[in-house]
């Protein structure tokens, strides 16, 4: 006698792994972006080298964004009577005080290598993140009424 091999479907990865997965791509696709943006600005005059314009800086950060968005997108779509109203303001304040670090990066260049063209850059880097962070968010949570 021989034994028939047993169909067993494979395993489908939990909710949580499906989640983190998605959030990394996620953060890969905005760092990559992100890379983008900091090569037009290198080209476009930012002074060569620029500290917050380096991978190491804009890819830590990015994921940072990513995390702390998360954070904050899950706990007001569990939490929230009514999340969308909540988000659909949040987000453009949230994006807009981003901003303030820039603007006084820019303004007080405690930096050294700011330029106009590297302050922009890094605005430009958030919107990207927020671009990239909502629709994955959007999916991953979806916001009730």
């Amino acid at each position: 006698m021989t034994a028939s091999p047993v169909a067993v479907a494979p395993a489908r990865p939990t909710s949580r792994a499906r989640t983190a997965v998605t959030l990394v791509i996620a953060v890969a696709i905005a760092v990559a972006l992100n890379a983008v943006v900091a090569a037009i600005a290198g080209a476009a005059g930012a002074t060569p080298g620029y500290g917050p314009l380096t991978l190491p800086a804009y890819a830590l950060f990015t994921a940072l964004g990513f995390a702390a968005g998360w954070l904050g997108w899950s706990m007001i779509t569990r939490r929230a009577a009514r999340p969308r109203a909540v988000l659909s303001v949040l987000v453009p304040v949230v994006l807009v005080l981003s901003f303030v670090p820039d603007v006084l990066l820019l303004l007080l260049g405690f930096i050294p290598g700011t330029t106009t063209v590297a302050a922009v850059a890094l605005m430009v880097m958030h919107v990207v993140v927020v671009a990239i962070a909502v629709p994955t968010f959007a999916v991953l949570a979806p916001p009730r009424r």
